[in-house]
């Protein structure tokens, strides 16, 4: 039995759309790496209960460190983004946590460093708050091993490929690490070989500088959660195999087609790396592909399902292939990336 709702939350689910397609499909998936961050934190006595851990969130993070500093009686202070909606705040504000919401911005870059300012102004007025640092400390890897584990135990690691936004670094990065394992390493998981045949694929939007697609710009909007405008030290850029560029509206066209035909109600993410997925599903016949879905739907039903009736059909869209992100292109691209290092980008 769980001994808080936040252990809950944060248990995926693993379905099987088809024989080759699986859904790694959380309620709300940083709440897997708070708890974890959080617990090792007190173990290791870097923090106390009663102290304060801050952070800076467009949303799904402040609710999952929220959650994790109710369930280990820590305070919580969020640096929040706009786009916080009213239903997270109130929850936020029930839960005990302490918001500061920034003035709007359309820029998100900009957004991004107002709030990171914000962090370090606090931090000289409280030196005794504990920053996060959800996008640079590897901590945040340690939840997703026995997620790692649960894949393992449940569809194998044979010919198996990981499909899912690269955003913080932190998800799918640990994922491949775990499921790749190798003695020595510390992904290592006692009584397992290395299986460097597990593949990973990362999605991004345009407009994200972590691999590159800062040139291109999307005429809707940046996909929350799975691209930066700064760069992020928690992304290990040779974990990755192959990346894939999805814009708003063909992420679009995967979260309704994803509804409507396996009854996965997730958000735009989600329907960026499903529509990634089906497509590495389809190049390799002889592979398991599991994708990613991060969260619900629920904050995405005005601005995606709602317009479901103007959704492509999936079947008419297909990526651009390229070698050089010189030629990236709306609304779909994909590059090997075959685990080169960061420096690939200069």
């Amino acid at each position: 039995m769980d001994q808080h709702v936040a252990e809950s939350i944060g248990r995926p689910d693993l379905i099987r759309l088809d024989d080759r397609l699986v859904c790694l499909r959380f309620e709300t998936m940083k709440v897997v790496s708070a708890l974890a961050a959080v617990r090792h934190l007190l173990d290791t006595r870097a923090v106390r209960p009663g102290d304060t851990l801050l952070d800076s969130s467009s949303g799904i993070y402040a609710y999952a460190l929220a959650l994790a500093c109710h369930r280990y009686g820590m305070r919580c202070h969020i640096v929040g983004s706009t786009t916080v909606d009213h239903t997270l705040a109130v929850q936020l504000s029930v839960l005990g946590a302490t918001l500061e919401r920034m003035e709007p911005c359309d820029d998100l870059k900009l957004d991004q460093k107002r709030r990171v300012e914000r962090i370090h102004e606090i931090l000289a007025a409280h030196p005794e708050y504990h920053w996060m640092r959800q996008y640079h400390d590897d901590v945040h890897y340690l939840g997703y091993r026995a997620v790692a584990d649960r894949i393992r135990e449940t569809v194998g690691t044979e010919r198996l490929t990981v499909v899912g936004g690269v955003g913080s670094g932190a998800s799918t990065g640990a994922l491949a690490r775990y499921l790749r394992g190798a003695p020595g390493s510390d992904s290592y998981v006692e009584g397992a070989e290395a299986v460097e045949d597990v593949e990973l694929v990362g999605v991004q939007p345009y407009g994200s500088v972590t691999f590159g697609s800062a040139h291109v710009s999307d005429p809707e909007i940046i996909i929350a959660g799975i691209g930066s405008s700064i760069p992020f030290g928690n992304v290990s850029h040779e974990l990755y195999d192959t990346l894939h560029w999805v814009s708003f509206d063909a992420a679009l066209a995967g979260s309704v087609d994803l509804l409507r035909r396996h009854a996965v109600f997730a958000g735009l993410s989600t329907g960026a790396g499903y529509l990634a997925a089906r497509h590495e599903r389809d190049r390799a016949p002889d592979r398991t592909v599991l994708f990613v879905a991060a969260d619900t739907g629920h904050r995405y039903v005005d601005t995606v399902h709602a317009r479901h009736r103007e959704a492509a059909r999936i079947e008419d869209l297909a990526p651009r292939e390229v070698t050089d992100r010189g030629a990236l292109a709306l609304p779909w691209s994909r590059m090997r990336w075959n685990r080169a290092p960061a420096g690939a980008l200069d």
